[in-house]
């Protein structure tokens, strides 16, 4: 455009915010913000905070015999890690690695990155889920980084879709990691289902027909849980033959059945009483007693109920427990509502376990794996450090659950490819977190970790995504992207 003189007119400088450098330095800024929390979390937890169970599992690893009470995939892997450096450190570094990545890689999901994504990244890389909880050798917790790195690979797939070979990189990536999530936790399955339902919406977003959409993902979910069925049984090969599961399922009823008949002393156990009246007994006595909502770890030091349990077939213990889910489905929804409630609120969180730093285990398994037990002066900071978050939101699945919610509604109304495989991110993690009101025979707090870190991924997400007005007030869609724009 020219002036009455003649002269070409230029248009006004964009602020600052709308400037390409500016954009790709905020996004520069984040990623450095989230390499040096990865850094600052791995020097503060290697070689790794080992609780008892996490040295059991490193032993099992480290002997190649594997325990069918815990998951046969975390053994395995610790037992690479100790072959290759001595110890869980590879594993540490590879855990923490997926959820640091995961994030980083969001960044990269828009062509153009909100300098609001710097403060967001400061302020999780600061949270104990991410400077202490990735240090932890825990299932939940490889769990929970594998779960989300798989569904970050969905939207970095949907967001690269055009690109053919790329996208196929991505959805390949995604499946072997939510495959390795249902490893991980057995529920961790419904992570597996959503995400194959995460590549059908992605598909059609992208303008996939429905019939092949649908085969995408019905492949996908086939060839993930052949690889889980394969995988797992290939592990299990290395167990006693025992069915860890099986056991934990018999124990789940039985706590079930003593938290039914303290709310309802006349409730009547007629299997049980039938096929073993010392066990019926005993639930009435010492498994009344010892009962509590918050963890079956009571009923567990009661020898003689133990003892009765034990010499009661499972297949007796079943049947009664379904006596009580048909027959009695109040009283049954209220005894596991009083148990999800103390995993989901954690009303006394002292109690919940909600870190853990140190090394503690069998003095054998110590021995074995020339390990001793330890108290560092960083891991007495760490736990310093967390507790001081104790009875905050920060340790509140509520907070996070409200968080999300609020989350999978903007995200659900935007509907980019790469918002709808977050938002079945958030998905997952509700489902699973639900599946506690089911399961759950302890309210330790990484239980529901996977909530509370989607919650905050797909915050950082949205924030580094969000549309903004430019320089003229028209809004600027960041999650609406040219392939060539990304792709350079």
């Amino acid at each position: 455009m020219r002036d009455s003189r003649g002269a070409i007119m230029q248009h006004p400088s964009p602020p600052d915010e709308n400037r390409p450098g500016t954009t790709q330095t905020s996004r520069l800024a984040a990623a450095a913000i989230l390499v040096l929390g990865f850094l600052v979390s791995l020097a503060l937890n290697l070689p790794g905070q080992l609780s008892f169970d996490s040295v059991a599992q490193l032993h099992d690893g480290h002997v190649g015999y594997y325990s069918p009470w815990h998951p046969p995939v975390m053994a395995w892997m610790l037992g690479i890690s100790d072959t290759l450096t001595g110890g869980a450190g590879l594993f540490v570094v590879f855990d923490a690695l997926l959820l640091f990545a995961s994030m980083i890689s969001c960044l990269w999901l828009a062509p153009r990155a909100n300098r609001q994504a710097v403060a967001i990244a400061a302020i999780c890389c600061a949270l104990p889920q991410f400077v202490l909880y990735q240090g932890i050798v825990w299932k939940d917790v490889l769990f929970a980084d594998s779960a989300i790195a798989g569904f970050v690979c969905l939207a970095q797939a949907g967001q690269r879709w055009q690109h053919v070979a790329v996208r196929w990189r991505w959805v390949v990536a995604a499946f072997l990691l939510l495959a390795l999530a249902t490893l991980a936790r057995q529920n961790g399955a419904v992570a597996l289902v959503l995400g194959a339902v995460a590549l059908v919406c992605v598909a059609r977003r992208n303008a996939t027909t429905w019939p092949h959409a649908l085969a995408l993902g019905a492949v996908a979910l086939a060839v993930a849980s052949v690889l889980v069925s394969c995988v797992g049984g290939a592990l299990a090969a290395r167990t006693n033959g025992l069915s860890g599961p099986k056991a934990q399922i018999a124990l789940l009823q039985l706590y079930d059945l003593v938290g039914a008949v303290k709310a309802e002393p006349g409730l009547a156990l007629d299997r049980i009483r039938r096929a073993n009246p010392d066990l019926d007994e005993e639930i009435r006595s010492d498994g009344v007693e010892a009962y509590t909502p918050e963890r079956v770890d009571t009923l567990v030091k009661s020898a003689d109920l133990q003892s009765e349990f034990a010499d009661t077939q499972p297949a007796v213990i079943g049947a009664q427990w379904w006596d009580l889910v048909r027959l009695h489905p109040l009283l049954y929804l209220d005894v596991r509502a009083r148990a999800f409630a103390w995993v989901f609120l954690t009303p006394n969180i002292s109690k919940c376990l909600p870190y853990y730093t140190g090394v503690d285990g069998l003095p054998q398994y110590l021995r074995d794996l020339k390990l001793v037990r330890m108290f560092r002066p960083q891991d007495r900071w760490l736990g310093n450090y967390a507790s001081r978050f104790l009875g905050t939101p920060i340790f509140s699945h509520a907070t996070f659950a409200a968080m999300a919610a609020v989350l999978l509604f903007f995200l659900l109304r935007r509907r980019q490819p790469a918002d709808l495989a977050l938002a079945f991110m958030l998905v997952a993690a509700f489902a699973f977190a639900l599946s506690f009101f089911v399961i759950s025979v302890a309210c330790d707090y990484r239980y529901l970790l996977f909530l509370d870190l989607s919650a905050l991924v797909a915050l950082f997400y949205v924030v580094a995504t969000r549309a903004r007005k430019n320089s003229h007030g028209a809004v600027t869609d960041l999650s609406s992207r040219s392939n060539s724009a990304m792709d350079g």
